[in-house]
Parts: C-alpha cells; structure tokens; sequence
C-alpha cells in the first residue's frame, strides 16, 4: 500500500487528498500554514489526517510518493529532505492524470494561458462535449474526477505544476509564448525556465498535437533543438502558414480539416493583438478535435473575458479605470499597454520576480502620464522610470492607489492597474488585489 503524503492544503493539495481518499492510499496532509476553513473541513468531513503550521518531518518521509503544491519552491527545507531521501515527487495534475481516460488539452506560456484555456472550453463546451475546467483555473482537476470521470480536461499549466509532470501525457499540448518570468525559481536561469515549459511535450506520440506560437523567438529555436513525435501546429500574426493559424488582411485563418475557417477579426469578442494569438490557439485545438467551423466561429464572436484581465471597471467624469491585476509579469504588462488607445495613468508594483522594465520603456514614454507604485519596495520601478515620468507617487494600498490615479488623471485618460509583479506583498492574491481595485473605483 503506498504512502501519499500531500504538501499544501489548498485548492490542488485537497483535491489530491479526495482522489487519492477514494483510491485507497495511506494518506497525510502537511500545510506549513494555516489551512483555510473551507479546505479543514473538506478534510474533516473526509476523515483525512493532516497537520497545519509546520511540517513534521518524521511523518513526511513515510511516503513512497509526495504530491506538492505548486506555490511550494524546491528550494524549501522539507523538500531538500525529501529529495536527498529519493522520494518521489510529482503535482497534483501528474497524479490526477492516472486516473481519467480523457483527451488532455493542456495549455502553457508566460502570458495568455487563462484566457485561451477558458477560450478552449468555451468552444468545446459549446460543442456539446463532456469536457471539465482544470488546473491552474477553475475546479481542480483531481478532486472533479474523483467525482466523475470525463472525455475531455482542459487544463491551463504554469510552469510549477509542469516541473512535478513526469509521465503524464496531452493530447494536445498548446505553448503559447516563454519570456522571462519567474526566474527567482529557475536559479535566475532562463533555459531551465524553457526547459520547463517544453515539459508540456513530453510523453506526446505522433496522432497527438502541439500547437506553438511561430512568432516567438524563443519557441522557434528551442524547436530546432529538439525532435518531437507530436503533429505540429504554429499560429501566426506575421505569415502565412501551412497547417495551423495565420492572420492575413485582417482575417483569422484557420487551415487544417478543410475547408479554412475564414473570419474578420472585427468579430472577435476578444481584442488586441495579444488575443490574436489566443483566438488562433483556441481555435486550432478545436478544429483538431473536430469541432466544426460554425461552433468556432459562434465561439470567437460571444466568449466573456475573465475577471481581472484587461477588465473595464468604470469610467468616472471621462476617466476608464481598467483591473488587469492578472498581469504579474512585465510582458503581461507590455500587452495592456500596448493595447492601450489613450494617455495612461499606471498603477504597478508588488514583489518583483527579477524584473527587467527595459521592454517597457518605448511604451511607457509613448502614453503614460503618470505612475502610482503600489508595492513595499518600489525602488526597481523608480530607477526605470523616474527620469521618464514627470509623477510618481508611492502607495501602499489600494484606495490610496485609486485616489492618487484619479488626480493624475484627465478626462479622456486611462488609469490602469497592471502591477508587473506578484501581489504577496500587500495583498492575498492577484484577486485580492483586483477586488480591492475595483472597491476603490466604486467608493470614489
């Protein structure tokens, strides 16, 4: 009988502990904080032991197999134990991924991957097909099919949960972009972070997809390293393409199963260049699992955005206040300024993950007016841009945040919160983070 010990008591590591509960494992939950009460009682209720506050060791090391939650570094004290001991160490998706006979869609990349996953199951949703939300958004994936097993999973990766993936195999594997991000987990490496989302091939046979965005670089030369079994399929903006998705005067091609999908992109529910490149993605993996032209095209056109990226909040006396609280990386950050159409007033900041505010300059100079840094430590913001911007103001919470925004502001501007970090700092998480955004917005 194996030994399942499960780090991390939230969403991924409780999900675990229901599934393996029902396969009848020896089972111990560790949580070096303290559990949320809506995950304590899933545990009591399911007769699971677990320990919360420290993780005790002597109990950790019975496992013959740990599953880890995906917040958790490998550099972490209880890990370094585990690995020098030759423990086993996987995801909560790794494991999740032996008990369901589903089609896996699996979608990565440092930017994008939550609204082209939700894109994906919009469309095959539609489409009429058993198919579950999993992984890094929505339910998690272990804990659903422990209720009931499905025909198709999509599922959005980050680089964590793909770092614990090692047998595990998508269908169809989706990578939509890599650029640094992350890197403090990587050894300030930014191969080793390649490297990991490329995991997403793995284990990939020749009637299964891969689905890659052309116009990056750095999926491009990866590429020509390696070999992959898999069925290729890149989408892009900048040329036509033989297989897969391309832009062409203003229209979405979509070319495999023939006949093309054709259409304006003035109809896209989605706009900006970035989602483009969702759009191309979403679509791709949908006409590989033969959905038809007209479910995609339906899809494309009345799909609703997540919450808390590019989100419209209010305009206030001619001022639009936008909630991209999502964007925790600078590239993310990159698009919303870039898809912005008017002067700007940018509320950023949080725990900088070795950020690198340079591919931002040209933006910054072009539309922003003002900057109100929303973060502990503010220093790296400043010393990018503070000969650039005439006003920046430090904060150190939300409504403080929105007001100073609000000042610098004019009718006809923009004040967007696109912090480029992480939000630990001062808030729960990126949600949090949005939700007190947009509280502010409305008390103004």
């Amino acid at each position: 009988m194996k030994n399942i010990v499960i780090l991390g008591a939230g969403e991924s590591g409780v999900g675990a502990a229901l599934l393996a509960k029902k396969q009848g494992y020896n089972l111990f939950v560790s949580d070096k904080n303290k559990i949320k009460d809506k995950y304590r009682n899933i545990l009591i209720e399911n007769n699971i032991a677990f320990e919360e506050e420290k993780h005790t060791e002597e109990k950790i090391i019975t496992a013959t197999e740990c599953i880890k939650s995906p917040g958790i570094p490998d550099k972490s004290d209880i890990i370094k134990i585990l690995t020098e001991k030759q423990i086993p160490i996987i995801s909560e998706i790794e494991f999740a991924g032996r008990f369901t006979r589903a089609k896996k869609i699996c979608i990565t990349g440092s930017n994008g991957k939550t609204t082209t996953t939700l894109l994906t199951y919009h469309i095959l949703k539609k489409a009429g097909f058993d198919v579950l939300l999993a992984g890094n958004v929505g339910k998690s994936m272990a804990a659903a099919i422990a209720e009931k097993d499905y025909d198709y999973i999509v599922i959005e990766l980050s680089s964590f949960q793909l770092d614990g993936m090692f047998r595990f195999k998508a269908d169809v594997a989706i990578l939509l972009n890599i650029t640094p991000d992350h890197l403090d987990r990587y050894n300030y490496e930014f191969q080793n972070y390649i490297d990991s989302k490329f995991k997403i091939t793995n284990n990939q046979h020749s009637s299964d997809a891969f689905i890659y965005c052309q116009d990056d670089e750095v999926i491009q030369n990866e590429l020509k390293k390696r070999k992959l079994p898999s069925q290729l399929f890149p989408f892009s903006i900048l040329q036509k393409v033989d297989s897969g998705g391309y832009l062409n005067n203003q229209h979405l091609i979509i070319n495999l199963n023939n006949p093309p999908i054709n259409m304006s992109i003035h109809e896209l529910a989605l706009q900006g260049k970035h989602n483009i490149y969702n759009s191309l993605a979403a679509s791709i993996a949908a006409r590989f699992l033969d959905v038809s032209k007209e479910i995609i095209r339906e899809s494309l056109s009345d799909f609703q955005n997540i919450e808390h990226r590019l989100e419209f909040v209010a305009n206030i006396h001619g001022i639009e206040f936008i909630n991209d609280s999502k964007a925790t990386n600078v590239n993310s950050t990159w698009y919303a300024l870039e898809s912005a159409t008017k002067p700007v007033i940018w509320i950023a900041g949080g725990v900088d993950k070795g950020n690198d505010y340079s591919s931002l300059a040209p933006l910054v100079k072009q539309k922003v007016k003002g900057i109100v840094c929303l973060g502990k430590d503010n220093s790296k913001i400043h010393a990018a841009f503070d000969e650039m911007i005439p006003q920046i103001a430090d904060v150190s919470s939300a409504t403080d945040a929105v007001q100073y925004a609000y000042k610098m502001a004019k009718a006809g501007f923009i004040v967007l919160l696109s912090p480029a970090c992480a939000s630990f700092d001062l808030f729960e998480n990126y949600e949090d983070r949005g939700h007190q955004f947009k509280q502010a917005v409305k008390n103004l």
